[in-house]
Parts: structure tokens; C-alpha cells; sequence
């Protein structure tokens, strides 16, 4: 049984590089045949595919938004995403046809408006990015939907292109190392004191999280999480690298509630730094 889950398994990889499948077919549903192969490359893996790591969020304000690459869950409150979600690969890291062109826009999937550029004018604040557009230049559309203002939080300039941006390149790094990780990102909303925009209300978040799962360990997942302050802050961004449960208590998220319960036990408590370094 074992045998004939890999085989198939490699029958899907194969097929999905020669189609073109996964997310460079656009929105348009996947066929009947291809979902069944996920449902077996599931079994082996333990998700198999961008709504299986979606974290569960408390009751509240929040519209789930779905884009070519990734797909978040929106706070109409705060006008910003409470979480970001999606998957890289190392052949997405490796296509670098699609450069930045800064076209940042209101979200048009959004159903209660999202935020307009012109929210951040002479705030101080940068948009920031939670999904980074330097993870989509595989894909023109991938890359263009990465600026819409549904995916931007105001985050310190200082922060969102010193550390912060670090953080990022090395989470590619990790996805040409380990092939596949699964990324959720946003900012503390509980933390948010202040606010700016003048069309808009957004609120500043005083902290942003990451989680990182990466699911080509032999035999189990591995996985860190990143707190950082919304502020100046330089040294080595392991020092601000925590467990995922550490994060689900400061945002009251549930992460990857789709897995088998007694991993989620062993990757929301266990964290070992040597793992990731």
C-alpha cells in the first residue's frame, strides 16, 4: 500500500511538472482527476494543498480571500489580513522571470473595500508586504496580486527592509532546501495601539508573526515561528524565533488544524533551533 501511495505520488509531481499544475493554472477550479491524487498525496503527507494549512481564526469580522498564490483571511476593523497563507516551492524560488513593478492597489475581491495606497501617505509606516512579492516572480499575476493592499500591514521602514526582510530571503532559502514549506504570516492584531489613513482607519500592529512548516522531514514536520516587534531592530532574526504554539497564544489563531491532531501537538510545543540553522 505504502508502495503504490508513492508511486502515485510521483505520478503527481510528474504530471503537475509537465501541465504546469499547481499554481500557475490561475483561479479556474482543479480537475476531478488531479483533486483525486491530492486526496492520495494527502494521505502520505498529511495535507495536500493550500486550504489544508489555513489556520482557524476566533468568531469575528473576517472574509476569506483567495488569490492565484496565497489567501488570507481579512479584518474589515483593522483593514489589513489577520493571517496570510501560502505554499513555496524550490521551483517557484528558481523562476525569476517577473521582476517587482510597485503596483500597489486596492483589492478587488475584498467584498467590504480593502485599504487604498493613499491610506499610508506621510504616516511614517511602509506597506508592508505579509506575503513578500520576492516569493512570486514565477508568475506575472502572482506578482502583480501581491501588491494589493489586502496583503499590507504598516509595518516601521527600518524593520520592513532591514530584519523583516531578511527573514524572508532566508525563508526562500529554506524552500530551495527543503523543496516545499508552508508559510503563515500577518500581523498582531490584539497589539494594534494606533491607527492611520485618512479614508480608512488601518491600525499599527506593535508585533508581526511568521510560521514556517516544512514537511520534507523523514518520518514528521518540522517548524518555527518568528514574534518581531514593529520597530528598529537589527542582530540575527533567530534570536526572535519562537515555537508555534507561542504564537497561537499571543493571536489566538489555531494553526494548521487540518493536520493529524497529535502532530499538531508535537510541532505546536516542540521547537529545535538547531533544526532550521
Amino acid at each position: 500500500m505504502k508502495r503504490s501511495i508513492l508511486i502515485v505520488a510521483i505520478l503527481f509531481i510528474t504530471i503537475a511538472s509537465v501541465l504546469g499544475f499547481n499554481h500557475y493554472s490561475g483561479k479556474n477550479q482543479i480537475s476531478a482527476f488531479v483533486e483525486k491524487i491530492q486526496k492520495v498525496v494527502k494521505n502520505k503527507l498529511g495535507f495536500g494543498g493550500i486550504n489544508d494549512i489555513l489556520p482557524a481564526t476566533p468568531s469575528g469580522d473576517k472574509e476569506i480571500v483567495k488569490h492565484i498564490a496565497y489567501t488570507l483571511s481579512y479584518c474589515d476593523k483593522y483593514k489589513q489580513p489577520y493571517w496570510v497563507a501560502y505554499i513555496l516551492t524550490k521551483t517557484e524560488v528558481e523562476a525569476k522571470d517577473n521582476p517587482r513593478k510597485n503596483n500597489f492597489r486596492e483589492d478587488p475581491d475584498v467584498p467590504t473595500g480593502s485599504a487604498v495606497p493613499a491610506d499610508y501617505a506621510k504616516s511614517g509606516y511602509d506597506k508592508g508586504h505579509m506575503a513578500p512579492a520576492g516569493d512570486f516572480s514565477w508568475s506575472e499575476q502572482a506578482m502583480s496580486e501581491s501588491f494589493y493592499m489586502s496583503n499590507m500591514s504598516p509595518q516601521v521602514p527600518n524593520l520592513n527592509r532591514g530584519l523583516w526582510s531578511k527573514l524572508e530571503a532566508h525563508v526562500r532559502e529554506w524552500a530551495v532546501a527543503n523543496d516545499t514549506v508552508c508559510i503563515i504570516v500577518g500581523p498582531v492584531l490584539t497589539s494594534v495601539t494606533e491607527f492611520i489613513g485618512e479614508k480608512n482607519k488601518i491600525g499599527v500592529p506593535k508585533y508581526y508573526y511568521k510560521v514556517i512548516l516544512d514537511a520534507s522531514v523523514k518520518g514528521g514536520f518540522k517548524a518555527i515561528a518568528f514574534i518581531m516587534p514593529n520597530e528598529k531592530i537589527e542582530g540575527d532574526f533567530f534570536r526572535f524565533a519562537v515555537s508555534v504554539d507561542s504564537v497561537e497564544k499571543v493571536t489566538g489563531y489555531h494553526f494548521f488544524p487540518s493536520l493529524n491532531q497529535k502532530i499538531i501537538k508535537e510541532i505546536d510545543k516542540k521547537f529545535n533551533l538547531a533544526e532550521w540553522k
